[in-house]
């Protein structure tokens, strides 16, 4: 785990937190899993899905009734992320201010990593 004693992971606004909350009541899920893959214009891309049991290798951060659980290989890629839940006119949706990407295309869903 690419952990430091006494600070999660990963943090979660409360207008994340309670959306997150919100559909693991409402559907019975155990949390929300991210992740990172290979892919978009900028080379990788975040992944989303709500999963129905933990794994043991996930990282979990829990707050105010949410559970967020990190993938194993995209610890080091999001460690320091703050997970906000965004609403506008036209869309909403969870945005990730990360403080590890260094480039990120203009429709803001490819990023790119020192090194990658």
């Amino acid at each position: 785990m690419f952990g430091i004693p006494g600070k999660q992971a990963v943090t979660m606004t409360p207008k994340a937190a309670h959306q997150i909350a919100k559909l693991m009541a409402r559907d019975n899920h155990q949390g929300l899993r991210i992740g990172v893959k290979k892919g978009g214009c900028a080379g990788m891309e975040y992944t989303m899905d709500y999963v129905t049991e933990v794994d043991p290798h996930d990282e979990v951060v829990e707050q105010d009734g949410a559970r967020v659980m990190i993938a194993p290989m995209a610890q080091m890629f999001l460690f320091g992320t703050e997970i906000d839940y965004q609403v506008s006119l036209l869309e909403s949706g969870f945005v990730f201010n990360n403080p590890n990407v260094t480039e990120a295309c203009g429709c803001g869903e490819s990023i790119k990593f020192e090194g990658m």
